[in-house]
């Protein structure tokens, strides 16, 4: 891959936003979070970008020795957004919500002939929208700024309705024009659903599990009918540098992770199997899937500095039961070679916070080819 395509990943979590980047014809060089636990798996799946973790509210990334003197193409990240979120409660004082001006901060500092910042669209709100247009003042001037536009994962071949805000910034001088329409030719025919997803996948006890710290599940023998197009590219082997050789080496073999079991007592998982489907549990909250719909927008739940809160879990279509991990994975948009924790807690909140890939995707392709990137294409879905 050239060197012109550089990128950094700010608030990198578990690596979303840099997957679908990689399939856009970028390399994510640097990748930069707080928490080392919910970034723990990038140097697996991106085994040729540098992992750091530290404080952006004091970071100054120019001056990283990854980053000084190198050609950095894009600047990408999602800063928290618990304070901006319309679930919970909001405030304005949060301290989270600053975090979006050090992204902007850092942007003028590396100067990238582009950037792309997601959020959620309570960001949009009145006293947040003041907040936002203050921080991204220090870019004005050397950027043309899209949006803020509202996209739909689920518009763009993820199989979950998960709506979210992005803000992008390149400079003309570096890259042809363009506007929100240009993202129509992106989106999908058909959106879809929970059974392209999942209807494939072990269950966490349809098969042995080989026992490591990742818990190895192989793939049904029976049911390939149910092996969608979505599916497939989900099954596909990764290229360009990307995955850890452990989960590849699984991969080959028929084995995937993320299938470890939660327990349910006879009863909670009697009341979860007669939910109907689109409707929620009554005690639990937690919302049965469809296999002909959308899943809802995945929840990450809080971290132990806000009460260490599960987020509440969809139920698996049939069975009385949670999803797993690696159907959580699947309604997110990731492949079956992508690791992310050995916990479930963990794993959740990696993949509730992330940016779907296929949005990535196409929010980079378009970039690309208006800047001139090599594209390297990821299996379509849609």
């Amino acid at each position: 891959m050239s060197n012109n395509n550089l990128l950094i990943d700010l608030f990198c979590g578990g690596g979303g936003f840099s997957l679908g980047a990689h399939y856009a014809g970028f390399e994510t060089a640097l990748a930069v979070d707080v928490n080392a636990t919910l970034s723990s798996s990038i140097p697996l799946n991106f085994p040729r970008a540098k992992l750091v973790n530290t404080d952006l509210a004091e970071a100054d990334i120019a001056k990283h020795p990854d980053v000084a003197g190198k050609p950095i193409t894009g600047i990408i990240g999602g800063p928290p957004c618990q304070g901006f979120s319309m679930i919970g409660k909001r405030e304005a004082s949060d301290p989270r919500n600053l975090l979006v001006g050090h992204f902007f901060r850092n942007v003028a500092a590396v100067k990238p002939i582009f950037f792309v910042m997601e959020n959620v669209p309570g960001i949009l709100e009145e006293d947040n929208r003041k907040s936002l247009d203050l921080a991204m003042e220090v870019v004005g001037g050397l950027y043309k700024i899209v949006g803020p536009l509202t996209i739909d994962a689920s518009e763009y071949g993820a199989a979950t309705s998960r709506t979210r805000v992005v803000i992008i910034g390149f400079r003309e001088e570096y890259c042809d024009a363009f506007d929100e329409t240009d993202f129509e030719v992106f989106k999908t025919k058909r959106k879809p659903t929970v059974h392209d997803a999942i209807a494939d996948l072990p269950g966490p006890a349809a098969a042995e599990l080989l026992k490591d710290e990742f818990e190895w599940a192989c793939y049904p023998q029976e049911g390939g009918e149910r092996v969608s197009r979505y599916a497939k590219a989900a099954r596909a082997l990764p290229k360009y540098n990307l995955g850890w050789k452990v989960a590849i080496e699984q991969l080959k073999q028929g084995r995937l992770s993320g299938n470890q079991v939660t327990v349910h007592s006879p009863e909670i998982a009697k009341r979860y199997a007669a939910v109907t489907g689109g409707k929620r549990d009554s005690v639990s909250k937690s919302y049965k899937l469809e296999w002909t719909s959308q899943c809802p927008t995945l929840r990450a739940g809080t971290g132990p500095d806000r009460g260490s809160f599960n987020a509440v879990r969809p139920l698996h279509p049939d069975e009385g039961r949670v999803i797993t991990v690696r159907e959580a994975a699947r309604l997110q948009g990731f492949p079956d070679w992508f690791v992310f924790h050995p916990t479930k807690w963990h794993s959740f909140r990696m993949i509730g916070n992330s940016v779907s890939p296929y949005v990535s995707r196409a929010i980079l392709k378009l970039i690309a080819s208006k800047s001139g990137a090599q594209k390297i294409e990821m299996p379509d879905a849609a």
